[in-house]
This record gives structure tokens, sequence and C-alpha cells, in this order.
């Protein structure tokens, strides 16, 4: 008897389905490893102001608790959205990654003019050791969102086209643990940059 190697329906336990995931939790991982070192050089030069400004002066935490908070329901909306995708149902998805969509982009445009206004008041990378590990840190952050933005509008076109298959359930299923990862790393971000710096 021949074993079946395509489903019609991905089952999370089918064999090309659960290699793509664990492929890519090996590559989360190695993402993980390049935010850990980004962690640590900033909590080696978190005290290195150089006679620059101090965390508490340059932040505004309800600010920040509000970006944190719309990547954290981001995060919500998407795992809806990959849930409806793996009910088939194309209506649902393409609304509730419209919405992460809409999200994403409001934490990244927050981020953008966080910058502007940290450079326009002198307060670049060139300032301080503190302040390079914060944009290299943030930076790489924001850099790893827009790529999730773009994901998003790349696999949402052949839904759009072709509705709900088995291989853009694979796809969604990796932007949804991307997405979910990038939220985490912020957490620790929120948490060390913003909360631990501001107190």
């Amino acid at each position: 008897m021949n074993e079946q190697v395509h489903e019609e329906y991905p089952d999370p336990h089918h064999d090309v389905y659960s290699k793509t995931v664990f492929g890519f939790w090996i590559y989360l991982l190695t993402d993980f490893v390049l935010f850990g070192v980004l962690m640590a050089t900033f909590a080696v030069l978190r005290f290195s102001f150089f006679g620059g400004a101090s965390p508490a002066s340059l932040f505004h935490l309800p600010v920040n608790f509000i970006q944190a908070l719309i990547l954290l329901v981001s995060t919500y909306t998407i795992a809806l959205g990959a849930a409806y995708s793996h009910r088939e149902n194309k209506s649902a998805t393409l609304i509730y990654f419209l919405i992460t969509f809409i999200l994403g982009a409001a934490f990244v445009v927050m981020g953008h003019l966080e910058f502007s206004r940290l450079i326009s008041n002198g307060n670049s990378w060139q300032r301080s050791g503190y302040l390079s590990a914060y944009f290299t840190l943030v930076g790489t952050h924001m850099l790893h969102m827009l790529f999730a933005l773009l994901w998003v509008i790349v696999l949402m076109i052949p839904v759009c086209r072709e509705g709900i298959t088995p291989t853009g359930i694979k796809r969604i299923t990796c932007l949804k643990m991307f997405w979910q990862f990038l939220n985490i790393i912020w957490i620790f971000i929120f948490i060390i940059v913003y909360l631990l710096g501001v107190k």
C-alpha cells in the first residue's frame, strides 16, 4: 500500500509540514542568538552615557507601553488569522491579517517617530555608547518588523487570488511564528531598555 505523500489539507503531523515548521524553529533559534548578543551588548553599555542624556529623559514610558500593547494585540490577531486559515475561511483570514498589518505598521511608525525625535534632539547613535547599543538593538527589531509586514503582503496576495491552499497554510504558520517571536523579543526589549532604564 503506497503511503500518501500529498494531502488536500495539511496535517500538523504531516511529514512535509512538520519538517518545514521544525526548520523554521531552527531559524528562529539563530535569530534569538542574534538578539541575545545585542541585548548583552546593550547591558554592558547601559550606563555609558558619556555626559549625554539618561534614559529617564530620553524616553516617554506611556508611549512605549502603548507601542508594546499594539504589538501584543497584533500577536493575538495574527494567531486568529492563522487559525481561520486552517479552517479554510478565506474572508476571516484576510480580515485578521489586515488588522495585524495595520497594527504592525502603527508599531513601526511609532518606532520611526521615536528615532526621529531622538536624532533631532541631538541624541543619535553617535552620541554615546548607550545610544549606539540602543539604536542597534531596537533598529534591528524594527528591520525584522518591516520584513514581517512585507511578508504579510506577499502571503495575502495569493490568498486573495487562489484562496486557502495547503502551501499557503504552511507559509502562514511560519509567518505567525515569526511575528510571535518578534513580540517576545519586544517584551524583553521593553523591560530591559525602557522599563528598567526609565525606573
